[in-house]
This record gives structure tokens, sequence and C-alpha cells, in this order.
């Protein structure tokens, strides 16, 4: 066969496949392209364009699918025939979900050096990608760890009216300060660790990814999200000695939901793509997922969250991994809600800033993902309006090990 004959023969394997393409999707494409073809008629030139614009989505789409129907096949036979675990490191690039090669792909971002003085200006925000026109179902038969259940929340108590945040009395954690002024933080990472096997040194580093779900994917989720505003509670702060969390509005004032009902499921099939691809620009070695945690954040007017890292207490030492997808209504109604990451250094046995971060602005469709143990914090937010729906939100989720 022709590879022209063995391309014509695998399109038409795809289009009958309603996992890649619905019946009611190929209507709309044939309808699309009939009108494209009736209004750009007397234009070839024109015509050709806007047959490759479509031709281009359809085909990311398309792959995107067949990439997840593929891997789960994959997935199933191994667990039928095989006893290896589902994540035995090879030496093969493993493709993201949009089926970019590792390790230079675009919108694939290298971890940062090290500054060794205060960063205060952003970075540009990346380039962006084609964003497909159609949701990316979930791949049948793609087993999912078991989520862990997430840290208790307050019970229903009512969002504080914002105020200037203010010094408060020293937590277990540190004594946090506001950002801005001199760093002196001081936060005990890896409780499960022995002092000699924790580096000397942490530098900040991160994994960012642009248009991470499909278009429709985040719409979804931003409805799910305004329909259980009443849902969400306020967030707490767990101590390296406490076993329960204990809200602390000196040192974060967010909401949070924890019931994400299917969205968990998505999030964690697209993590669960990319994840090696991550680790290796992290530098850190593949690892058996023991469970998953997530909420989605709701940050308004005044909100914040304090240096900090996330597995200081024995409660969530186990945290391994973290990822923070943002997402909000467009245009964005709020300024502020940085994401810093710090340099730090071990000190007395706890690892205290070293004055200098890295920073991420919030930009729609992006994630990012870092280790756990790295500090952290939240800049805040201002959200004139202060309506809920103008809120700063983030899918938060931590992978333990």
């Amino acid at each position: 066969m022709t590879p022209k004959q063995i391309l014509d023969s695998l399109s038409e394997t795809l289009m009958r496949d309603e996992r890649i393409l619905s019946t009611q999707e190929r209507t709309l494409l044939a309808t699309l392209l009939q009108h494209a073809r009736t209004a750009t008629c007397e234009n070839p030139e024109t015509q050709e364009a806007v047959r490759a614009v479509i031709a281009s989505a359809v085909g990311e789409t398309v792959a995107q699918r067949a990439f997840a129907v593929l891997g789960g096949s994959i997935v199933e036979r191994i667990l039928e025939g095989s006893a290896l675990p589902m994540n035995d490191p090879t030496d093969e690039p493993i493709p993201d979900i949009y089926g970019r090669k590792d390790p230079q792909a675009p919108g694939v971002k290298a971890p940062p050096k090290p500054s060794h003085k205060p960063s205060h200006k952003p970075p540009h925000a990346p380039a962006r990608g084609p964003v497909a026109p159609m949701a990316d179902p979930q791949a049948p038969g793609t087993p999912h760890p078991k989520p862990v259940p997430p840290d208790p929340q307050a019970p229903g108590a009512p969002h504080p009216k914002p105020v200037p945040p203010a010094p408060g009395p020293a937590l277990p954690m540190g004594d946090p300060q506001a950002p801005g002024h001199a760093i002196n933080t001081t936060v005990v990472s890896k409780a499960n660790l022995a002092v000699a096997e924790r580096p000397p040194v942490l530098p900040a580093q991160c994994v960012v990814l642009d248009e991470f779900l499909a278009a429709q994917e985040v719409e979804e989720l931003m409805r799910f999200t305004l329909a259980h505003e009443a849902d969400f509670n306020n967030s707490e702060v767990v101590s390296p000695t406490e076993v329960s969390g204990v809200v602390n509005y000196d040192h974060r004032r967010s909401r949070v939901l924890m019931d994400l009902a299917h969205h968990q499921d998505i999030m964690l099939e697209r993590v669960q793509a990319v994840l090696p691809q991550v680790l290796r620009k992290l530098g850190m070695e593949e690892f058996s997922i023991a469970g998953v945690e997530a909420q989605v954040t709701a940050s308004n007017d005044g909100d914040f969250f304090h240096f900090h890292c996330d597995n200081s207490s024995q409660q969530v030492a186990s945290r391994h991994l973290t990822f923070v997808y943002f997402f909000h209504r467009e245009p964005r109604q709020f300024e502020g809600g940085e994401l810093r990451i710090h340099d730090a250094r071990l000190e007395g046995g706890a690892y205290v800033s070293q004055g200098s971060y890295q920073t991420i602005v919030p930009q729609q469709n992006q994630i990012v993902f870092f280790p756990c143990e790295l500090l952290h914090e939240i800049t805040p937010v201002k959200c004139p309006s202060q309506r809920f729906s103008d809120s700063r939100f983030t899918l938060n989720g931590w992978l333990r090990q």
C-alpha cells in the first residue's frame, strides 16, 4: 500500500469509531464545510484557508482522542497479561495529550534556572496554541488511583468580609510575613525524611503547560464551579504538629470545594498522560501514585496564602507532586493571585527562603507542576466587584506516593 492509502485507511477507521468522532460531530463538520464552501466559492484561496483551519482543529482533536483510546486499550492489555506496574519507566519519550514529543514540545516550559535576586516582574505569558473545538471524552478502561480523603474543612462557615491581612501569632509552621516585606520564613518540609536525606538547597522549579483542557471541558468546569458556590467552605491550615486543620485568616484566606464530581477524573486522566514528561523536566524519578487529592479553590478580593509547602506535616507528608490549574471567567475580573515559588536552603533542620523566587501569573487553562516540598505563596487577590463569579479559581491537586 502507498502512504496515501495507509493514511486514508486509518482515517476511515477513526471516523467509524464513535469514541473518536461521534455521528453528531461528523454531521456538524459536514455542515460547516458545506457552508464554508458556499460562502467562499468565488475565492478559492479563502476557501482553502478556511478548510485548512478546520482540518487542523479536527486533526488535533482526533489525535488527542485517539491517544486516549489507544492508551486505555494498551493499559487494559498490560493489566490482563502482565504484573508490571503501570509506571514502569522506559527510555522511549511519551507524547503528551496533544501528541507532541518531549523534550522540546511547544507549550512545555523547562524548569527555570534559580535566580539570585528577587524577581518582581512576572514573566511574559507563554504563547498559546490552538484549542480543540470539541471535548475530549474520557478514555474507557483507564484506571485511576483511589482518591485519598482531603484535609478536613470548616463546616460551611460564611466567607468573611475582605480585610487587609494583619500580623498574627506565630504558627507552628513558621511566622509568615506579608508579601513585599523581607522574607525570613521557616517551613519544615518532608517531615517523613531524615535530615541527612534532605538536600541543602531547594531551587525554585516548575513545569508549565498551556491549553491543558479542551475548550468545552473548561466551560463545563466553570459552570460546575459557579453552580456549587454554596458548597464552598473556608480554607484551613494544617500545621506540622496538628492532626486536623484550623482556619487562620492571618495565614490563609480563600474558599474550597472538595467534591469535584467527574471533573476530578478528567483532570487526573490529563495529569497521568503528561506525568512522565513532567517528571523528566523536573528531574524527578517516576513513582507509583498511592493516592490523589483535589479541590477547587476560589480566591476573591483580599484573599491570599502566605509562605508554605504542601507536605510539611505528618498528615500530608506523603504528598509528592503538586499541580495548580488556573481558570476564570473571561475577561478576567481580578488582579494579583500570583503563584511564587521560592528558592530555599536548609537551615537548622528547616527550609528557609533565600529571598528569590519564580513568579507564575494566572493564565486561563494553564497548569503548573512542582515538587510538594518547595516553599511557595499566593499573593493577595484584587477583585473590585467581590462577586464570586469573578474570583480567581484553581483546581489544586496533590499526588501521593
